[in-house]
């Protein structure tokens, strides 16, 4: 692995389009180096673990990475997670007996790995992977996997507690991406007969975990089923009021009750529709100011605000009597 770092340095040190880049993006070539290195080698290295040990600007790292691909044409495979769930819970302190590790956080590795990796794939499905940071999510996952299989002693731990017992450090969206999770998992429950009687909520909803993975393709295609059912079945009713009262229901009421739709409560859609960013209003058009000619009257006020000193009011009070 070292070797290999060593010798895409050197290849790309010489090359025109590497000389001529600042100091900055110099130091960071090196590190560009060894993540195109750790890829090659099935080492599950993240960008973004690099960045934080570097200290150095993701987008400027993924620039300068880039460039070292297109110039070296290097053949780099993609990030599997599966090897980074592995890679990550093996930085755990869970598996065995240790004098700041609890008796109850103890647990099997092998078990530990393998709950992990089908919660993980349960967000991949659910969009909560896409577009993100890996890290947290397999954090969050890892927490929940580690809650169902012993939940009699492990509920009332708390996920700082959890990284804490652990040895990691609690990545700032973790807390986030469990909320996501337990958000799908209790939607997928309410598709349970045997679940919908127990009034699940986010704690009680990881005894059943086992559950919920067992039966997850059923349950994404039941859930995704009654969104479009529930979907059709409002439009329906708009359509029907529509026609009823055709001045009642404009498009801004159509649109309004569409958001609501989206916004309700344990809806499975992807994050970017459950919580939209909100972009700045556009400001309102003012009427055009008057064209200045020149001629326009001047107030004495306005004047007065220009005087400075005694001498000058001096000065135009001699003009003004002049005048």
């Amino acid at each position: 692995l070292e070797e290999t770092a060593v010798a895409h340095a050197e290849r790309a040190l010489p090359r025109a389009a590497f000389r001529r880049l600042g100091l900055p993006k110099k130091e960071l070539l090196g590190g560009c180096c060894v993540l195109a290195s750790c890829r090659q080698h099935g080492w599950p290295l993240t960008m973004g673990t690099l960045c934080s040990l570097l200290y150095a600007d993701a987008e400027l790292l993924a620039g300068v990475y880039r460039g070292l691909r297109a110039e070296l044409q290097l053949c780099v495979p993609a990030l599997g997670l599966a090897e980074l769930v592995k890679t990550h819970l093996n930085s755990f302190r869970l598996f065995q007996q240790a004098a700041d590790v609890p008796a109850p956080f103890v647990e099997d590795k092998e078990q530990m790995v393998t709950r992990t990796l089908q919660v993980v794939e349960l967000a991949g499905d659910t969009w909560l992977v896409t577009g993100r940071h890996p890290v947290p999510v397999v954090t969050a996952a890892a927490f929940l996997a580690w809650q169902s299989l012993r939940p009699a002693a492990r509920l009332a731990c708390t996920l700082a507690r959890f990284c804490r017992a652990a040895g990691v450090e609690v990545p700032p969206p973790a807390p986030l991406r469990l909320k996501e999770l337990h958000d799908v998992l209790l939607r997928m429950a309410a598709q349970l007969a045997w679940l919908r009687v127990l009034h699940l909520d986010k704690k009680t909803v990881v005894k059943h975990l086992g559950d919920i993975l067992q039966h997850r393709v059923f349950l994404l295609r039941k859930a995704f089923r009654a969104e479009e059912e529930d979907e059709e079945e409002e439009e329906e009713e708009e359509e029907q009021v529509a026609a009823a009262a055709p001045g009642a229901a404009g498009p801004e009421k159509h649109q309004v009750s569409r958001l609501a739709r989206t916004e309700a409560p344990g809806r499975l859609l992807p994050p970017c529709l459950l919580r939209p960013r909100k972009r700045p209003r556009a400001a309102a058009p003012s009427a055009p100011a008057p064209a200045v000619t020149g001629d326009e009257p001047i107030s004495d006020s306005e004047i007065e605000q220009y005087l400075r000193g005694r001498e000058e009011a001096r000065a135009f009070g001699k003009a003004k009597a002049w005048l």
